[in-house]
C-alpha cells in the first residue's frame, strides 16, 4: 500500500506475533496488571507509554492476553480515558508547535506544507472519531482552539 502523502510504497510496520494464550514467563495476575495500568494513568502516562513501560520494565508483552481487555478499555472502565484519543491529541500538539515555528519563520515553505499535511490528517481522524462517537458530533478542528487543547 502506498504512503499517505508521498505516493511511494515502503516497508510495512512490524507485526506482533500471533499469540492466543498468556506467555508462561509472565507471573502477574490480571488484577495486578489492571492496577499497574490505572496507577500509571494517574501518574500522567498515555496508553502507548503505559504499554511500553509494561513491556520493558514488567515483562508484559500484551495486556489484552493477560487482563482480557486492552489498555484503553481498562482506562474507560476506570473513567481515566482522556477527552481526545491519543493519536489525535499528538497530531494537534504537532500542529500547534509547527504554527509557533511558522510565526517565527514565515518563509519556511517546507514546514508550511508539513502543517497542511498534519492538519489534513487531523481533519480525517476527527471525521473518523466523530463517526465512532469518541468525540462530539459537532467537533471541528480550529487552530486557535487547538492551542487551548494542548495546554
Amino acid at each position: 500500500m502506498a504512503r499517505m502523502h508521498s505516493r511511494r510504497r515502503g516497508k510495512s510496520g512490524s507485526k506482533k506475533p500471533v499469540r492466543t494464550t498468556m506467555p508462561h514467563w509472565v507471573d502477574k495476575r490480571p488484577e495486578e496488571v489492571v492496577d499497574l495500568v490505572v496507577n500509571m494513568s494517574k501518574e500522567g502516562h498515555g496508553p502507548s507509554m503505559i504499554g511500553i513501560i509494561l513491556r520493558d520494565q514488567h515483562g508484559i508483552p500484551d495486556v489484552r492476553l493477560i487482563a482480557g481487555k486492552s489498555i484503553n478499555e481498562i482506562l474507560k472502565e476506570n473513567k481515566l480515558q482522556s477527552e481526545y484519543p491519543e493519536d489525535l491529541f499528538n497530531l494537534i500538539a504537532r500542529a500547534v508547535n509547527l504554527r509557533k515555528h511558522l510565526e517565527l519563520n514565515p518563509k519556511d515553505l517546507h514546514s508550511t506544507r508539513g502543517l497542511n499535511l498534519i492538519e489534513a490528517k487531523i481533519r480525517r481522524l476527527g471525521k473518523y472519531y466523530t463517526e465512532k462517537g469518541r468525540i462530539p458530533k459537532d467537533w471541528r478542528y480550529h487552530p486557535e482552539k487547538a492551542q487551548l487543547i494542548v495546554r
